[in-house]
């Protein structure tokens, strides 16, 4: 892997890696192979596809991006609970052809299918009528196998139906966290979550502490999870929360990685930052590469 790539002017720039962002086969609005090309055209040298809960779209990603000339690094959100506050995983360079892991997540979509009902029955009780089979047609691309349904579903039924101005609207009135209809039915600790990874092969970074909003509480995961990074650069972090989490880093010895969290374009608005915006380098994917506990799964090919 090169460190640096020509320039139109003939200097050299650090190659850039976005290592977190989603497609539809969770709640993103680009398809894996949509988002490879546009990792390239945004002059990416590689990337980290991270859907919630399923490992789905990583051989359509990995493919394209081999197809591409683009480093992919095979990942995924998981979805943990701790210090009653939903906190999410990254995992990197696992395995994703592992049936235990496989069978781990399934059953996470599971959770994730009975809390949907929770919310929509919640909904409903607010007079606010929007069925499931509305939400999981996901705007004329219904739900395939192995896919999940997530919040920004509901949002866009939620502002198609005039609930909600727009995507931000329908969180901040309805399913954000503390919002009228939001419902969290118990789910693994993050510590299962880091544990998985690693079984499976692979790396467990602790996703976007600032969104958190108690630095006791990341404290604790890192303690009790001990993953192996952090994500410091996000779009919901600021100078100084970024400052913050490179410091905490250091402190617990941990590497640092970087990502946009990109979800595609819903009603005009980027959610949550544009790919390619928040990157890491070639340092750091080296890092997390060696931090994998398996060389062979470290390096999981298009036709893994």
């Amino acid at each position: 892997m090169n460190e640096t790539k020509n320039t139109l002017n003939g200097e050299r720039e650090p190659e850039r890696y976005d290592l977190h962002m989603h497609s539809t086969s969770s709640d993103g609005m680009n398809t894996p192979t949509e988002l490879a090309r546009l990792a390239a055209e945004r002059g990416l040298a590689g990337f980290a596809l991270t859907d919630h809960d399923t490992a789905a779209g990583l051989g359509e990603a990995a493919r394209e991006a081999e197809r591409l000339g683009l480093a992919f690094l095979p990942g995924v959100e998981i979805s943990t609970r701790a210090g009653g506050k939903d906190i999410h995983m990254l995992g990197y360079l696992f395995d994703p052809s592992d049936e235990k892991l496989s069978e781990r997540l399934e059953g996470l979509r599971g959770v994730r299918d009975r809390r949907n009902d929770l919310i929509l029955e919640r909904l409903r009780e607010l007079g606010v009528e929007i069925t499931l089979e509305e939400v999981r047609d996901r705007g004329g691309r219904p739900l395939k196998p192995d896919e999940s349904v997530g919040r920004p579903h509901m949002a866009d039924v939620l502002v198609r139906k005039g609930y909600a101005v727009d995507l931000r609207d329908a969180f901040d009135k309805y399913l954000a966290e503390g919002a009228a209809a939001y419902v969290s039915p118990p789910r693994i600790s993050p510590q299962d979550a880091a544990d998985w990874i690693r079984e499976a092969g692979g790396v467990p970074v602790l996703a976007h502490p600032g969104l958190y909003g108690d630095d006791d509480l990341v404290r604790a995961v890192l303690a009790e999870a001990k993953p192996a990074g952090i994500e410091v650069r996000h779009p919901d972090h600021g100078a100084d929360d970024e400052a913050r989490y490179r410091k905490l880093a250091e402190e617990y010895g941990l590497l640092t990685s970087a990502g946009s969290d990109y979800h595609g374009v819903r009603q005009g608005k980027v959610f949550h930052g544009e790919l390619g915006g928040y990157t890491v380098g070639t340092a750091e994917v080296e890092a997390l590469r060696r931090a994998a506990s398996s060389a062979d799964r470290g390096c999981w090919k298009a036709g893994g």
